[in-house]
């Protein structure tokens, strides 16, 4: 990476942590639009940044389709919180490491994000971003789990012409669904609205166009 590219790099690293929620206060948050949701079940998803080919890209698995909830959709890899948890980066870390086999010691937490509710299967999710200053590594699989591990670069993802939103009506509460046509790949659902979140933080940036 030359100095330029680095700069860049670090002054994006930092717009995160600065608008990102400190790792401590994500047990306290809400979803924006959803309101607090104290009967919900806890789960946290690793948003993974790093370098590749040259590109600061975004890491997104396939759920295996034998899986019963979500079988073959496109996700973050994360999943339900665990007794044993401290927190929604716990949480987050571990089921990394289980599902693709991501050390925690590689990862920089930045931060995390406004949580998530699923109106559907009642889940609160906490996004928690991090940062791979020397690349995920040798990763491996829960095949029972995981069908793909897919890597997206964000300047690919922030084009406009690969997004679009639907207005869903559940009830009496209509909710934007937001979809990110990516090649082949459909993201959507809950992976869709956080990774629109996650646009939104960086075009604040004033080096956005530098993804």
């Amino acid at each position: 990476m030359d100095g330029r590219v680095l700069q860049e790099r670090t002054l994006l690293l930092t717009h995160l942590r600065t608008y990102l929620e400190a790792p401590e206060h994500a047990h306290f948050l809400d979803d924006q639009l959803e309101g607090h949701q104290p009967g919900a079940r806890q789960a946290a998803v690793l948003l993974v940044l790093f370098e590749h080919e040259g590109e600061l890209s975004l890491l997104f698995i396939r759920r295996a389709s034998t899986l019963r909830a979500h079988s073959g959709e496109i996700a973050f890899p994360g999943g339900s919180a665990e007794s044993q948890d401290a927190s929604p980066v716990e949480t987050a870390l571990r089921e990394a490491w289980e599902e693709i086999g991501l050390a925690p010691e590689r990862v920089e937490i930045l931060g995390a994000m406004p949580p998530v509710f699923t109106v559907v299967s009642n889940f609160l999710i906490v996004p928690v971003v991090g940062y791979l200053h020397q690349g995920p590594g040798e990763l491996r699989l829960q095949e029972s789990e995981v069908a793909e591990l897919i890597v997206a670069p964000l300047r690919a993802l922030a084009d406009p012409a690969i997004q679009r939103v639907e207005y869903w009506t559940r009830g009496e509460k209509t909710r934007a669904v937001y979809f990110f046509d990516y090649g082949t790949y459909c993201i959507w659902g809950a992976t869709g609205r956080i990774l629109a979140a996650l646009l939104s933080i960086l075009d604040t940036h004033d080096a956005g166009s530098s993804f």
